[in-house]
């Protein structure tokens, strides 16, 4: 798969919501997760192998109450990497409505996502 199928692909299952899947589907076994320098106490931290990326991304479910909505942008690709824009309007436990925002840059390598990175404003 090239970079342009594999960010088609990320994007059509990101929009359902089916975030794990696209890890599963499109991510190398080695694969990074990296989060934004400095992040808040309680954001998840960087993740390296499908296992803890998977592991990540339920920790952050785990931490939301309801999620009201999202929008992900059709690809960006050049070469071996594409971007996104990603938005969440969502409640998290504990805490009042929000919305969120972030760019998301994905590196491809053999038809695999071997790199993510989130780059978003912290309150």
């Amino acid at each position: 798969m090239n970079t342009e199928a594999v960010a088609k692909r990320l994007v059509e299952l990101c929009r359902k919501g089916e975030f794990e899947q696209a890890q599963r589907e499109l991510f190398a076994p080695d694969a990074v997760s990296i989060e934004m320098p400095g992040a808040p106490a309680g954001a998840m931290g960087n993740a390296k192998g499908l296992e803890a990326i998977y592991e990540k991304g339920r920790q952050f479910n785990a931490m939301v109450e309801t999620m009201h909505g999202g929008t992900v942008s059709d690809p960006l690709v050049a070469g071996n990497w594409f971007s996104v824009s990603m938005s969440m309007d969502v409640t998290f436990k504990g805490r009042s409505r929000e919305q969120m925002s972030e760019i998301c840059v994905y590196h491809v390598h053999d038809g695999k996502v071997v790199s993510e990175q989130f780059f978003y404003d912290m309150g």
